[in-house]
């Protein structure tokens, strides 16, 4: 059987050096962001994407569960307000508190769909 550990620690090699070289980044002093630290904007979105996207399939399969649709509502309104503060707060540098309560908040609404589809999906098992 073949070692995969030895490729994987490999394949991260490239990552963590053009992080620490900055090479992926653009030039100090150039663009809108000159003050050395990476896009923020780009930084948002990617954060975004990675939760975005699970929330979108969650709801998706919560939603053929045929839910109140006043708690359907509550769950996806919940969400929408955290990543939204989230957001803001990621590309303000607010203080560390506000983005992980917004953070904390925004998966409450996925724990909750996530846990109601197992419930749902326990019968067929």
């Amino acid at each position: 059987m073949p070692q995969v550990g030895p490729v994987c620690a490999a394949g991260s090699i490239p990552s963590s050096y053009g992080t620490t070289l900055e090479s992926f980044s653009q030039a100090k002093g150039t663009g809108l962001f000159s003050a050395g630290w990476k896009e923020p904007p780009a930084l948002a979105h990617r954060n975004d994407m990675e939760n975005i996207f699970p929330f979108l399939f969650l709801g998706a399969v919560y939603s053929l569960l045929d839910p109140s649709p006043t708690v359907a509502r509550i769950h996806f309104f919940i969400f929408c307000l955290g990543r939204i503060v989230h957001t803001v707060a990621y590309l303000l540098r607010l203080k560390a508190p506000t983005r992980s309560v917004a953070y904390s908040v925004a998966q409450l609404p996925c724990f909750s769909m996530a846990l109601q589809i197992l419930i749902a999906a326990i019968p067929y098992w």
